[in-house]
């Protein structure tokens, strides 16, 4: 049983390919692993996936939960012979076409649309900037250097204020959606979504595959924070990766942007992710900074229902012990958590499970019953319920391991697996016996329960009782 409310996902890479390592990370609270699939081979990328099959999660029914991060239509300098430094108000064309002298030349195919009167190409996160001067053709911008620094092969590319045409999914992603799906993935996570349409694009795909993957949008795109609204209503989560975002927008605005963003997801019931950089130092260092430490304890008290790391346990010194400090910080942090207050800052209920996940809430507050039930199939309802940050505890019973190692990153959420039933009669007992297993509660302690008829049907939450 999860004993910190906020989840834990690590991404795996090279320090913690083992099993053993895995393990302990798992014991230490990691509640679902990443794997990145911007790089490597496909037979490395399966690697990670095949190694994740490999363990227990922490309630030992199934595995942990996977989220399989596309890579997305990042741009990048293309190979160039020897890199090179531009200087302070030095004149340079940007190109996806052409190569030559004092040209940079970017990933193939990407079409300018139009850009703003101020827009600006980053590169290398920033510690390059450049001024748009004109748009020469489709393909090349006219540009003046305002941050001077050096030009190297595969640096990262940022377009501020220009509009891009490139597809949300490149064939590099596809390739890589269907050996994640193949292999057991969750949780899919769309890098530099830019529109709700984005989802629909996923989606099918996913679909078309056989499978109804959830799909994460991560905002890191200044087109993102533009549209976020519709992005939060039509995909099933939302991650903040802060990284590419505090390139695209300036980094005094971030943490505004992120606190809006946890919001709009807890508005909407939907699961949001906080990324990048948060614990960065243990890379090198066993002991975190007290500014990481701070970072972390604030975004539990904003709302997040995740925190993920990346290169920390990936390619860090100490996975281990990266775990252990976001455990500690999760434990102390929470315990000063206000759960009712934040109960009712919801501002609408617009469905009958959302109105029911209200009232489970508010009948636990006013009862002071610690645990709310909800048997599920999708796994909506216990998202709902969990988006009220209730003070109960949260139990999710279902019978499908998918749903099980889905709701691992949401806040709050035990997932239980039970076995099927075919009655709506059955479900009270069930759960009662689930509780008493898990010594969540003692016998004649009453609790919440919510479910749907008719039964395992995904989507038919119509009632609430007390037993």
């Amino acid at each position: 049983m999860t004993k910190n409310r906020t989840k834990i996902i690590a991404t795996v890479g090279p320090s913690c390919s083992d099993v053993n390592v895995l393990s302990s990370m798992i014991e230490s609270g990691v509640n679902c692993f990443r794997v990145n699939l911007s790089h490597g081979t496909q037979n490395e990328k399966k690697s990670y996936f095949d190694l994740i099959n490999s363990v227990s999660d922490a309630s030992n029914e199934t595995r942990p939960a996977i989220l399989a991060d596309l890579a997305g239509p990042k741009v990048r300098i293309r190979n160039i012979d020897k890199s090179f430094k531009l200087s302070e108000g030095q004149i340079v064309t940007v190109s996806s076409g052409e190569k030559g002298d004092a040209i940079i030349p970017i990933s193939k195919g990407l079409i300018f649309k139009n850009h703003d009167p101020d827009a600006k190409i980053m590169i290398n996160d920033g510690k390059v900037c450049l001024e748009i001067i004109e748009l020469l053709n489709e393909s090349s911008f006219k540009c003046k250097t305002i941050v001077p620094g050096k030009i190297k092969s595969k640096k990262g590319v940022n377009f501020l204020g220009v509009t891009l045409n490139v597809p949300s999914l490149t064939s590099q992603d596809e390739n890589d959606l269907a050996l994640a799906l193949e292999n057991g993935a969750d949780w899919v996570a769309l890098s530099f979504t830019r529109t709700a349409i984005d989802f629909s694009l996923v989606k099918s795909k996913i679909k078309e595959h056989g499978y109804n993957t959830p799909v994460m949008a991560k905002i890191e795109k200044w087109e993102a924070v533009k549209n976020l609204d519709s992005i939060v209503q039509a995909f099933d989560g939302v991650m903040v990766a802060r990284g590419d975002l505090g390139v695209e927008l300036p980094l005094e605005q971030v943490p505004v942007i992120q606190k809006n963003i946890i919001k709009k997801a807890k508005l909407y019931g939907k699961p949001v992710v906080i990324a990048t950089q948060m614990l960065d130092s243990m890379i090198e260092n066993p002991v975190p900074t007290r500014a990481e430490v701070s970072d972390i304890a604030n975004s539990i008290l904003d709302g997040a229902d995740a925190l993920m790391v990346t290169g920390e346990t990936a390619m860090g010194k100490f996975p281990s012990g990266v775990i252990d400090v976001l455990s500690d910080v999760i434990n102390e942090t929470e315990k000063t958590l206000k759960y009712y207050s934040r109960t009712i800052g919801k501002d609408t209920v617009d469905s009958i499970a959302g109105g029911i996940s209200h009232a489970a809430c508010t009948i636990a507050k006013d009862l002071d019953l610690k645990s709310i039930v909800t048997m599920t199939q999708s796994g909506g309802t216990a998202r709902m319920v969990s988006s009220f940050r209730p003070a109960a505890n949260v139990y999710a019973m279902t019978t499908l391991k998918t749903t099980f190692r889905a709701l691992s990153i949401i806040w709050g959420v035990v997932p239980v697996l039970i076995n099927k039933y075919s009655s709506a009669d059955e479900m009270p007992e069930i759960a009662k016996q689930k509780l008493l297993e898990m010594k969540a509660i003692n016998y004649d302690e009453k609790f919440i329960i919510t479910g749907g008829v008719p039964v395992n049907v995904p989507g038919t939450t119509n009632y609430i009782s007390i037993l």
